[in-house]
């Protein structure tokens, strides 16, 4: 063979691999697209605007914001309400979880139940619920005449801690869910108490599940700003102060700085988090004992003492709601109505069915969106994978508003071609899918690594091809997890707040973002009485898919994540 035959032959093999690398990470690229449309391209849209000055592009806006009195303040108070409250929040929860997981105190699934009641409700309930009880006009100071006055930082740090409880329980449930009884033996063969066994073993197994609920809390307060706009008072936090700026005074700039000043703190919990749990290795093997939970009467006592005040707390707030929804006018006349429920309000029940079509829009391209990125990034390894990982984990680290925010300076421009769905249910729907997406990624992903290559390998020897292996052999196998993600998006898009709260329109009004304006006008019992329906709403849901999954064998399922 000549030389030239030889160079033409590597010549080719060299196109061949080119475009056999090129074909690994098309589908890298196509499955990354809509996540730089809705994720990345906002978010540059966010970071130019914060720059943009009359005199062009500068530092001005970071200037004005850092030499402002009232900025520092509001900064100072995000920052005093974000750690109290995180720090009550995960103590309580881990008291629960703890009860929950490692006594034998009695219905301990009813306590598992109540504690996650706060997640079928808007995020302002808890502001809501409290002024109820403690407001003026609160049922408990009208009745006792007590005077308590909890409009402001208290009344913020109160609700704030109700809110994130849920998912500080969850998480932490889940750490003390498992553990390796033979360690909790030796502890006590070498003459342990039980406190030091505590602090010696099972705070530093759960030391990641720790990290992870301070994330989740620490990021979840310091982005609300439906309870401090309910109950705040005088006391401006800085995601109250992102509405404020944008929606009272259309000061668009100055809205993106303070959207970047709350990026910042909620990217950097992120990235602690995730270098914390990379850490993480198994504490369960093979050889591994079971733990569990042996009777202590006084430990049971005193965890269900806790049980009992967290679960009171709990049900006082979901309680006023109801029974303000049924009363005919708060609190001057206290008999039973329903006229609440006939939303004689601007746009009536529409709202309400709003939040239900974009919440099922929600879940059906959510689970589309993080199956599809699951898929590519566990079965076509290539180097563009890497970089669909990071898109997919990104909305982690972006507050709500800043995301929605991001959307009307991104696609409010008939030039857009996504101006299209501007105004529509669909941006709505697309906002929450992205805000939530990297929660649904995981809990896919988790899924998809659970499921051995040999299935794909059989399938090949018998002939199949990629599409149908996905579509006869994967997809069953990842149903019952596709349904908990279907559900886990439902449920989210039908309470939030802060993710659409600058998307919506007269014609696009959503539930929660009615329940806000209700209350922030004085309308206490119809607001009541659509929290009622969104909590309503998104039980029924849940008991109809648990019925249909039991009925498909599928009964270990977990529907609330």
């Amino acid at each position: 063979m000549s030389v030239a035959t030889a160079d033409r032959t590597v010549a080719a093999g060299r196109r061949r691999k080119n475009r056999g690398g090129l074909a690994r990470m098309l589908p890298a690229v196509i499955v990354g697209i809509p996540l730089i449309l809705f994720v990345l391209y906002p978010l540059a849209h966010i970071l130019g605007r914060s720059f943009s000055t009359p005199s062009g592009f500068g530092l001005a806006n970071y200037a004005a914001m850092l030499g402002n009195e009232r900025f520092l303040r509001i900064t100072w108070n995000s920052f005093a309400v974000t750690f109290v409250s995180a720090g009550l929040a995960i103590v309580f929860a881990y008291a629960f979880a703890y009860a929950v997981q490692r006594s034998t105190m009695p219905l301990r699934n009813l306590f598992r139940l109540i504690a996650v009641l706060p997640l079928f409700a808007p995020s302002l309930v808890q502001a809501q619920g409290l002024v109820l009880l403690f407001g003026r006009n609160g049922l408990i100071n009208r009745t006792f005449g007590l005077g308590i006055d909890l409009y402001g930082y208290w009344g913020i740090v109160i609700a704030s801690v109700l809110y994130v409880f849920p998912y500080a329980f969850l998480i932490l449930s889940a750490a003390l869910a498992v553990a390796d009884a033979r360690i909790y033996e030796s502890a006590e063969m070498l003459g342990a108490s039980k406190w030091r066994a505590f602090r010696t073993v099972t705070l530093p197994a759960t030391r990641y599940g720790l990290a992870a609920a301070i994330f989740v809390c620490f990021t979840l307060v310091i982005t609300d700003f439906g309870n401090p706009m309910v109950i705040g008072g005088d006391y401006t936090v800085l995601a109250s102060e992102v509405y404020n700026q944008v929606i009272g005074q259309a000061n668009f700039e100055m809205g993106t700085v303070i959207g970047m000043v709350l990026l910042i703190p909620a990217a950097l919990a992120a990235i602690v988090e995730k270098r914390v749990s990379a850490k993480q290795f198994s504490l369960i093997n093979e050889h591994s004992k079971p733990l569990v939970p042996q009777k202590d009467r006084l430990r049971d006592r005193a965890l269900l003492t806790v049980a009992v005040l967290i679960s009171a707390a709990i049900l006082s707030i979901v309680f006023v709601v109801v029974f303000a929804s049924f009363v005919h006018l708060w609190p001057y006349r206290m008999t039973f109505s329903l006229r609440h429920y006939a939303f004689d309000v601007q746009n009536g029940i529409q709202p309400l069915w709003n939040s239900i079509y974009v919440s099922v829009m929600a879940a059906g391209i959510g689970v589309a969106a993080v199956t599809a990125a699951a898929y590519v990034i566990e079965k076509f390894p290539s180097p563009a994978t890497r970089a669909l990982y990071f898109l997919s984990i990104l909305p982690a680290a972006v507050p709500g508003m800043v995301l929605g925010l991001g959307y009307i300076l991104a696609f409010n421009n008939p030039a857009n071609p996504v101006y299209a769905i501007y105004g529509t249910l669909v941006i709505i729907a697309v906002a929450n899918v992205y805000y939530y997406h990297a929660h649904g990624f995981l809990i896919s992903g988790t899924s998809m690594k659970q499921i051995s290559g040999r299935f794909d390998e059989a399938s090949a020897t018998l002939g199949g091809s990629r599409a149908q292996t996905f579509a006869k052999v994967t997809l069953p196998l990842l149903f019952p997890t596709l349904i908990g993600i279907a559900v886990f998006f439902f449920m989210r898009s039908m309470v939030t707040l802060s993710a659409v709260i600058f998307l919506i329109t007269p014609n696009t009004q959503m539930a929660a973002v009615s329940v806000l304006y209700l209350q922030d006008r004085g309308a206490t019992n119809q607001a009541a009485a659509f929290s009622v329906c969104i909590i309503a709403t998104i039980m029924v849901v849940l008991l109809a898919v648990r019925l249909l999954l039991n009925a498909m064998g599928h009964r270990n399922v977990s529907l609330i994540r």
